[in-house]
């Protein structure tokens, strides 16, 4: 059974760090990419960043260009967010979800392209 988990959320001041973590299960995780994305309170959820099913290919919301950094480690099954310079305005639940194509080379931040999510982690920037 596919399952997706996310982990590493939490409170954190502003100009901090933090790393999530999406643990995938039940699916040969190097066949799919695997998206990002967050939801504050009161928004829509949207797209922050994603990964191609190889690595080979990676996408980035603009506003988190440059602070966040995805990356996966296939043999550990586990998708990564390095979130860095982290603002207010980066407050939201954060989640991870799977690609519905296989063997993606490319990856897209429309959340159409995801069909399982994970449940999320909160993460919250503030002093």
């Amino acid at each position: 059974q596919l399952q997706l988990v996310e982990s590493g959320g939490g409170l954190v001041q502003p100009g901090g760090s933090l790393r999530l973590s999406c643990a995938v299960s039940g699916v040969t995780l190097a066949n799919y990419g695997i998206g990002w994305f967050r939801q504050a309170p009161g928004k829509e959820r949207e797209g922050i960043s994603c990964i191609s099913s190889r690595g080979s290919a990676t996408n980035y919301r603009d506003s988190v260009k440059g602070r966040f950094t995805i990356s996966r480690d296939n043999a550990k099954t586990t998708v990564y967010l390095q979130m860095d310079s982290l603002k207010p305005e980066d407050t939201a639940v954060y989640y991870c979800a799977r690609d519905w194509r296989p063997y993606s080379a490319s990856c897209v931040l429309g959340k159409e392209s995801y069909n399982f999510w994970g449940q999320g982690t909160q993460v919250t920037v503030s002093s």
